[in-house]
């Protein structure tokens, strides 16, 4: 990797992209993490867990195109998971780096398996937290059980209501996140409501906002060939980490991907929901750590 520790920030395709590389003095081969969203930023991760992967590796964080500090495309339907690949791949060209692992979190781990797909010869190990498959309608249905689960009485009946609707299940997922009000997605997301306070004051801190526009642009123009039909020709050892609580892509959807990945080994976390990282900070990194040691 030709470049040093430090802030970068690089047009690719047109869009300016930013970059930051910590641990470079550990000379390993680089981890880049990969947020989720769609559409969110690594700035709780930049603060919480990635200083200490750093401490023994070279992590490297990018945001990508329309997402936290890096630009937007001029058109907001250019958010193709095509697109994303390249981005990706121009940004490794630009760092000099001819092998990497991958984090990915949340939908950020679907994108890293899309990566790997991608461009497999650059890619060595992967580790995804709480990956998502969003062409799966499984992944809404989840995510409403999931509201439905901790919501308290009248929210309850008003999804229920929405349930019984004749639209689809697309519309009614749209619907109850219309619904849901901040104390409920906070319980959807974390086990512990203290971490959850915490995750929302570096959000209002970073003052980065997630337009949706990722999101509908990748509703409206899915791949080809669905990402759970290809995982099967994802070579490269994984780690999965999923929180038993998790309710946003769960068990269901990680056991999915475990089950017709060919070379992975699934970490369960008891006391976390969708962001063990933040909720079971060391243990974490500790699995983090000792797997990408592994030959």
């Amino acid at each position: 990797m030709k470049i040093e520790n430090g802030e970068y920030q690089v047009v690719i395709n047109g869009i300016l992209h930013w970059i930051k590389v910590e641990g470079k003095e550990n000379n390993t081969i680089p981890l880049i993490v990969i947020h989720g969203g769609p559409g969110g930023n690594l700035y709780t991760f930049e603060r919480t867990v990635g200083p200490y992967l750093a401490k023994e590796r070279t992590v490297v964080y990018y945001e990508q195109r329309g997402c936290g500090r890096s630009g937007k495309p001029n058109s907001d339907n250019a958010y193709s998971i095509h697109e994303l690949i390249d981005d990706f791949t121009k940004i490794l060209r630009w760092m000099g780096i001819n092998k990497v692992d991958l984090l990915g979190y949340s939908f950020g781990g679907e994108l890293a398996l899309e990566f790997s797909y991608a461009i497999p010869t650059i890619m060595n190990k992967l580790v995804l937290s709480g990956p998502s498959l969003m062409a799966l309608k499984t992944q809404y249905m989840v995510q409403i059980a999931g509201f439905v689960s901790i919501a308290d009485p009248p929210l309850v009946q008003k999804m229920e209501e929405i349930l019984e609707e004749d639209t689809s299940i697309e519309t009614k997922y749209k619907k109850v996140w219309g619904t849901v009000d901040n104390d409920t997605v906070d319980r959807l997301f974390f086990v512990n409501q203290d971490i959850a306070r915490k995750y929302r004051e570096l959000a209002k801190e970073s003052n980065l906002h997630n337009t949706g526009l990722m999101l509908e642009a990748l509703q409206e123009n899915p791949a080809e060939i669905p990402l759970y039909e290809r995982l099967q020709d994802i070579p490269h050892k994984t780690l999965l980490i999923t929180g038993v609580h998790d309710r946003n892509t769960g068990i269901p959807i990680s056991n999915i991907i475990n089950r017709n990945l060919a070379n992975s080994e699934w970490k369960l976390f008891n006391h976390s929901a969708h962001f063990p990282e933040l909720e079971e900070t060391d243990k974490f990194i500790r699995e983090v750590l000792n797997f990408l040691k592994i030959p």
